[in-house]
């Protein structure tokens, strides 16, 4: 699973030392600030040879909309999303962002175009400020950057009551904090990047109410103007989206806005 190609986080340059098969091509170029809009032309993707995890998928997502994908365990969500970050490419078919093939862009200008909050988000043993801030420009990464990007996550209040506020230094994964407490700062460290892309796999899993309402109101704002690609099982957090792609068996089953999604699925 993508969750454990990140082992060093949500920032996505370093997924590149997971993935030593996928480089730059000859002839990539660097890619221009992104818009972000992403085409899927009938692709294709197995992992082993005659098993697919996507076969054929075709479809659309215009920049700043934010895209569910729903369907069972398997049926091929995180792979849909690993091939826009590019942890591997298609089998058949292309991956277009704003009308170009990815693989025409080299992996440094297009990666730190993307933002990646993952179910289990890892934090580090060190203080909050600085898991915050990881992955952020220097110039980015003010006392004033930081801390407004924690207003976006519904973590600045949570975070100023610890004893030392943005320098409490938190445990290795951030065992000190509660599960929702760690995604609200994972979502800091995706905000504080302003990436034209976002992508969020199953990020309310496992949490309390109080934690899932937070969390979700932080992804509907950080996602606002972004394009933005929701993995999710919870209808709440889906109808949060302009549009919901239903994935099974590595195919689109169907897309449909989320008020008709309860219904076609009963």
């Amino acid at each position: 699973r993508l969750a454990k190609a990140s082992a060093a986080g949500e920032r996505v340059l370093d997924l590149l030392d997971r993935v030593p098969d996928v480089r730059d091509l000859p002839g990539a170029v660097p890619a221009p600030p992104l818009r972000g809009a992403v085409r899927f032309e009938a692709v294709s993707f197995a992992y082993e040879p005659g098993r697919p995890a996507l076969d054929e998928i075709a479809c659309d997502a215009q920049p700043g909309e934010l895209v569910a994908l729903m369907g069972p365990s398997g049926g091929g969500k995180t792979t849909f999303v690993s091939l826009i970050l590019r942890l591997y490419d298609p089998t058949a078919g292309r991956v277009l962002i704003d009308g170009r093939d990815i693989r025409e862009y080299t992996l440094a200008s297009l990666r730190p175009q993307m933002s990646v909050v993952l179910q289990d988000s890892l934090l580090f043993a060190a203080s909050i400020r600085d898991n915050i801030a990881y992955g952020a420009s220097e110039k980015g990464s003010s006392p004033e950057a930081i801390e407004a990007a924690a207003r976006l996550a519904n973590a600045d209040a949570f975070i100023r009551a610890l004893p030392q506020g943005y320098d409490t230094v938190i445990g290795e994964r951030g065992v000190t904090l509660s599960n929702g407490q760690r995604q609200r700062i994972a979502i800091a460290r995706a905000a504080i990047r302003h990436a034209p892309i976002l992508i969020f796999d199953e990020p309310t899993t496992g949490l309390d109410r109080e934690n899932v309402q937070a969390v979700s109101e932080a992804i509907a704002r950080l996602a606002e103007g972004r394009t933005t690609f929701l993995i999710t099982h919870d209808p709440a957090l889906a109808a949060r989206a302009h549009r919901i792609l239903y994935m099974e068996a590595g195919r689109m089953r169907q897309t449909t806005s989320p008020p008709r999604y309860d219904a076609v699925n009963a």
